[in-house]
């Protein structure tokens, strides 16, 4: 059972914590660790401590060191107390007062309390008590709702903060209705609908077109407030910086902005502890009016129920209930020829992309002009393969519709078709592996189904794309890659660019081509990023890996990953100056006699030679992480991940344990 909502808005969050850094109930930690006494050092320093105190209490209690030290009690008390009972039990009681004292001086001397926590792992509990709710003012409480109040909107606030208190409403809901009120401020002209709303529905104003208020289960810890999801813990080992240390790890839109991939083996977690959780957190934000998410993945991949999403694509399965539109909702020829073509032929080595653009622009701008739609298709297909009577009864319906124009447009593909370097029989190809049966009712551009269009990225909407990866394992990849074009493509044009759009990729293998990692790359200046996830860095060709890496701003490396990619990942973390030690052992030669017999018999006790150590700190450069270290040294259940915000803070490479 959770916080409930008034206790989770009052927990303290880290504003200035490092890229990264789950903020929630955050306390920073010191820069720099500091120096930690070593254990054998602190046993001996506290016995030795317990053993003079010992001492010197004895030689009190027994009159050793005279009467002195008993003069505070003389001075204090009556002079006919000693010798009768009220003196004797005075002195009993001086007696346990000095012994306290004493236990104190040689306790603090001899670190005992800091041997404790050593030896009994007792915890500092300092930081978990700066994570306790706190009561702020009502004028600083946000779950009193102060911008409202302060805007003249008492009796809007004072119906939602009821809500908060009797626990009508949820962090989703606050967080909708806080951005519902910033639209006002935005527009005036909303005040009146929004009061009544709030006035008439309370925590339910301003709700997802979906109706929905939260999802129907969470697998992952959200924070709304600041849009985070937390991944996992910051291991706490000498590879991290000490701040760092121990500290929850999450991720957010300023960090999926940049982009971020995740490669590593299958059944290394990249799906349950990186993708679910991101999918999850997105759909959270679009319940809030905040982000639109389209999660991409393999038929039976666990991202939650179908109840999770808006809309929800089984592409091969005649149940489903949406359809896919395969020109990414644009009705221009030669933006759709751009789109389709690098999904299509995007990933042949052998196929330019710029000559499979214009040859199909050649075929989609003439029959857009002589049917008024795209070709579905088996249409496609008919005219990639140059069949006679399909070209023959577009060319009559151009020429009675006098479009000469797009008349010489298709004559220009009839005399390219079959040329040396011609596209067409690639794109037909590729094109064929759509045209089977289990695809019949899809891809539809007459009107027959409900077609999901990319070109709806202006609405908070929660999407998922099943692939037919079992059946239909080359088509699977290859409208991976049509869906990535499109996304590149329609998130660069949005006229609204308020909601934050992420792709994520279950399974990006061979969606990545040069030109949509470029599309990638835009990605963070138009408020979207992609989540792109690999089995290796060999599902992208080998000219692609450089660009890839430098394409995305959040990198992570799951154990279990080859030599080759850990070099590659090396590569892109470079290098950093540290502080190296090296002690040499010189073997003590005595010149006394007695000296040499002392060292001898040392030497006969422990078996080890007299000697002394020379220590020589120096500062050399070296890698973050290596390849070997990272196909190695990294631990089942963990991952490296280095961070990257679209306002360009960086957070260097963390061994991060996402079992947490």
């Amino acid at each position: 059972m959770g916080p409930s909502l008034s206790e989770w808005l009052h927990i303290p969050r880290a504003a200035t914590a490092a890229p990264g850094t789950w903020a929630y109930g955050h306390v920073a930690r010191a820069a720099v660790e500091p120096e930690r006494t070593p254990l054998r050092q602190l046993v001996s320093g506290a016995l030795i401590s317990f053993l003079v105190g010992l001492l010197l209490w004895s030689l009190i209690r027994n009159g050793y060191l005279g009467s002195f030290w008993i003069w505070p009690l003389l001075v204090l008390t009556p002079d006919s107390w000693p010798g009768t009972t009220t003196g004797d039990t005075a002195l009993n009681y001086y007696f346990v007062i000095m012994a306290a004292v004493l236990a104190v001086v040689f306790g603090r001397l001899g670190r005992w309390a800091e041997l404790a926590r050593r030896l009994l792992g007792v915890r500092d509990r300092t930081a978990e008590i700066a994570a306790q709710p706190t009561h702020p003012e009502p004028e600083d409480d946000l779950a009193e709702w102060p911008e409202l109040r302060l805007a003249g909107q008492g009796e809007s606030a004072a119906r939602l903060a009821a809500e908060v208190r009797d626990g009508r409403m949820n962090d989703v809901d606050y967080i909708r209705i806080r951005r519902a009120w910033h639209s006002v401020r935005v527009d005036p002209s909303r005040l009146a609908a929004f009061a009544e709303a709030v006035r008439a529905q309370g925590a339910a104003a301003c709700v997802h077109p979906s109706g929905k208020r939260d999802l129907p289960v969470r697998a992952a810890r959200h924070d709304l407030l600041v849009r985070q999801v937390r991944i996992g813990t910051v291991h706490d080992g000498e590879r991290n910086p000490y701040a760092r240390r121990g500290t929850g790890l999450a991720l957010d839109p300023a960090l999926l902005g940049t982009s971020l991939l995740a490669v590593g083996p299958p059944g290394a977690g990249k799906t349950h502890a990186v993708v679910r959780p991101v999918v999850e957190s997105l759909a959270l934000q679009a319940l809030a009016g905040q982000a639109a998410v389209i999660a991409v993945c393999a038929a039976g991949t666990q991202l939650g129920p179908d109840d999770a999403y808006d809309v929800v694509i089984r592409l091969g399965d005649p149940n489903s209930v949406y359809d896919l539109d395969l020109y990414g909702g644009t009705t221009d020829p030669d933006e759709a020829a751009a789109v389709l073509a690098e999904g299509l032929v995007g990933d042949l080595a052998d196929t330019d992309s710029r000559r499979a653009t214009t040859a199909l622009a050649q075929l989609l701008g003439p029959f857009r002009a002589a049917r008024g739609r795209l070709p579905s298709v088996p249409e496609l297909r008919e005219l990639l393969d140059g069949t006679p009577a399909a070209l023959a009864a577009l060319r009559e319906e151009l020429e009675s519709e006098g479009k000469h124009a797009m008349r010489r447009e298709l004559d220009a593909r009839e005399r390219q078709s079959g040329a040396p370097g011609d596209p067409g029989r690639a794109l037909a190809d590729r094109v064929a592996l759509l045209d089977r049966p289990a695809f019949d009712a899809f891809f539809d551009t007459t009107g027959k189904t409900r077609p999901f269009s990319l070109r709806t990225l202006e609405h908070p909407l929660r999407v998922r794309i099943d692939l037919p990866e079992r059946g239909h394992a080359e088509a699977s990849r290859m409208l991976a890659r049509l869906v990535l074009a499109q996304f590149t493509a329609n998130a660069a044009v949005r006229t609204d660019r308020s909601l934050f759009v992420c792709l994520v990729l279950d399974d990006a293998t061979r969606a990545l081509t040069a030109e949509t990692l470029r599309g990638v790359q835009r990605l963070r200046s138009v408020n979207a990023g992609a989540v792109l996830s690999l089995r290796s860095l060999d599902d992208v060709p080998e000219s692609l890996h450089a660009s890839l890496l430098g394409a995305v701003g959040c990198r992570m490396a799951f154990a279990g990953i080859t030599t080759w990619d850990g070099k590659r990942f090396a590569e892109a973390w470079g290098t950093e100056w540290v502080e190296t030690r090296d002690v040499t052992h010189r073997t003590v030669f005595a010149d006394q006699p007695l000296t040499r017999a002392i060292h001898s018999f040392r030497k006969l006790v422990t078996g080890k030679a007299v000697t002394t150590d020379a220590v020589t700190v120096r500062k050399v450069e070296r890698e973050r992480w290596s390849a070997s270290e990272l196909a190695h040294s990294v631990p089942a259940g963990h991952a490296v991940l280095s961070l990257r915000t679209v306002a360009g803070d960086y957070a260097p490479p963390l061994l991060v344990d996402l079992r947490d």
